[in-house]
This record gives C-alpha cells, structure tokens and sequence, in this order.
C-alpha cells in the first residue's frame, strides 16, 4: 500500500471540505475544488469554509481553486465529493483533462439524476479503463473535520486502489477498512438518505421509538432485497456502509434528511424546510431515483416508496403511516 503523491477533492462543500482537511493533515498534497469562482476565493481569504463547515481552519497543504482543468492536469487521484445530481456532469467535463495515470473516487452518496442508475456505472461511462472506487459510512462533516473517531469503508474493483486510498485517509481518528463490493457500498450510501426521511416523519409526528427502530430495521430490509437483485455482497449491509450509516442517519439531527422529515412529520412543506435546512438533502431527489431503480429490479420497497409519494404530494404523513401499517402480515425474512 502507498499514498498518492497528490490528490484533488472536488467539490467544496461540508463533506469535501472535510475531507480534504483529513488529507492535508495526514501530509497529502491536496487540491480542493470549488465550482464557483466566488467560493473558491472565500475559502482561500477566509482560511476556512464558512459557509458549510465554519470554524474549522483549512491546513497549510491544502489548496484551494476554482480551475478544474489545472488541478487535473497535475494530479495523482481524484476524489470526487459533489451532490449525486452534478456527479455525471463532473465526470464528463474532467474526463478529457484527467491525466494518463489518474485514479477516480466518489464520496457521493445517491444515484444518477438521469438514469436512477449507480454511480459507478456513470464513471465508466465517462471514464473508460480507470481504477474506481467509492468511500462511505457513517459520517458527519463536522465531526469528521473536528478529529472525533469515525470509521468508513472504501470500496474498489482494484485492491491497490482501495489499500492507497486507506492509507491517505488513516490516523488516529479515522480508521478505513476496504471492500470488493462497489454496489453494495453505493446503494447503502444512497437508499439510507430516504429512510432517513422516513424516521425523521415518524419522529416528526411522535410517533415514538418503536416506530422508529421498526422502520430502520424495514428499510435496511429494503436495502437487502434491492442489492441481492444487483449483485451487492449481503454482508455489506450489516457493515460501516449499511447499518452502520443507515443508524447513523435515521437518528441523528445533524443528518439533513432526518431534518427534512422531521418538518414534514410536523406539517411543514418541502420549501419551507429545504430553505430553513440550507443545503442539499440528497433523499429528496434519492426517493425518485429509487423508486425508478426499485421498480425495474421488481424489488418491493414499501418505505421508499411511501417516502417518494409524500416528496409528490400524493399522500399525508399520517396516510403513509397507514398504508406501511396496513399491509397484509407476512414472514419477516421472505
């Protein structure tokens, strides 16, 4: 195993940001990436992101600008850390500036905006015959960037790849353990922003800690039945990057998409709660694109789906609530 040279996040917001920060502690010459000139400029005079990840100082090694095709041409790995609906964007327009020896990573957590598809198979689309490999788990940015232990898991098709990345990432607050499965690890990182939502109207309405454990245990259910249909590695969903980030999620008020269904349990509508939350909550446009990825597998995904309902304005919080509790009893493990 051997650390990149150097290495370019792209995308400056909270979780970027973060993880750039544990790059340029660690000693990796990193680059960060900012879509907005503005931004980047911000970052650079502030000394820190005080728009998404305030108080937290950007180390000396790390760089920050707002030209791609630069930071491309001179960089050893990408890792790209833009919302799920401006991944397949991203890629196109680095693909014809990655230099020869480039290896591309996500921290994107959510499917393609298009196709509903998984990332991965948009980065071979756009990036033919490189190494990939995707990192999640249960993280928060800020805590991430305040050096508090977390653990995550990458996930590559090329063990050096994952092994060179666990090594840029490790210290002693943040331990990374590799993986095969790259769709396991994806879907986990994506369906767990819906169930989020989920947990957070059901806490919304107060509907109590039964509700609550019963629908994490569902929706990793859910999780399962879609990754056995695609490939994905059972275990995997009882790791770092299934149960592991889907707890995480569903219980926590610093997950954005608990937040969103925390407003929407309690009456509020989606503009009023996406401007009080102020950044992207991925479950809102994840429940569509699962919704279409669930429906061609034929995989039922009765949570998901009350949650994609509710995000149309087909149904209340309480009718989702009644149409989960009204479904004909069956086996628990069928």
């Amino acid at each position: 195993m051997a650390r990149p040279g150097n290495l370019a996040v792209l995308g400056a917001g909270s979780w970027g940001t973060a993880l750039a920060v544990v790059l340029a502690r660690n000693g990796i010459a990193t680059t960060l990436w900012a879509h907005r000139p503005a931004h980047a400029d911000d970052l650079a005079r502030d000394g820190e992101n005080r728009r998404y990840l305030p108080g937290v100082a950007l180390p000396a090694g790390l760089s920050v600008t707002d030209d791609l095709e630069a930071t491309l041409a001179g960089t050893d790995d990408v890792l790209v850390s833009v919302p799920s609906h401006a991944f397949s964007d991203t890629l196109a327009r680095c693909a014809p500036a990655l230099n020869p020896r480039s290896r591309i990573a996500w921290a994107t957590k959510g499917l393609d905006a298009a196709s509903g598809g998984l990332l991965h198979q948009v980065a071979e689309a756009l990036t033919p015959g490189r190494s990939l490999a995707v990192l999640s788990g249960p993280t928060f940015a800020g805590e991430v960037a305040a050096g508090l232990p977390t653990a995550v898991t990458v996930a590559a098709t090329d063990a050096a790849f994952a092994a060179d990345l666990a090594a840029a990432f490790h210290n002693e607050a943040f331990r990374v353990y590799t993986s095969t499965d790259v769709v396991g690890v994806e879907l986990g990182g994506a369906v767990k922003n819906v169930l989020a939502i989920a947990t957070g109207v059901a806490d919304g309405m107060g509907l109590g800690a039964n509700a609550r454990a019963g629908l994490i245990t569902r929706g990793l259910a859910e999780i399962s039945r879609l990754g056995a249909n695609l490939g994905a590695e059972p275990r995997t969903f009882t790791g770092l990057a299934g149960m592991g980030d889907l707890i995480l999620t569903c219980t926590d008020n610093q997950s954005r998409n608990r937040r969103m269904g925390l407003a929407l349990g309690a009456g509020k509508d989606i503009a009023t709660a996406q401007a009080e939350i102020g950044q992207t909550v991925e479950g809102l446009r994840t429940a569509k694109e699962v919704h279409w990825l669930a429906a061609r597998q034929g995989v039922e995904m009765p949570i998901c789906e009350q949650v994609h309902r509710l995000i149309r304005g087909e149904i209340t919080p309480k009718e989702a609530t009644t149409n989960l509790m009204a479904r004909a009893p069956k086996s628990e493990f069928e």
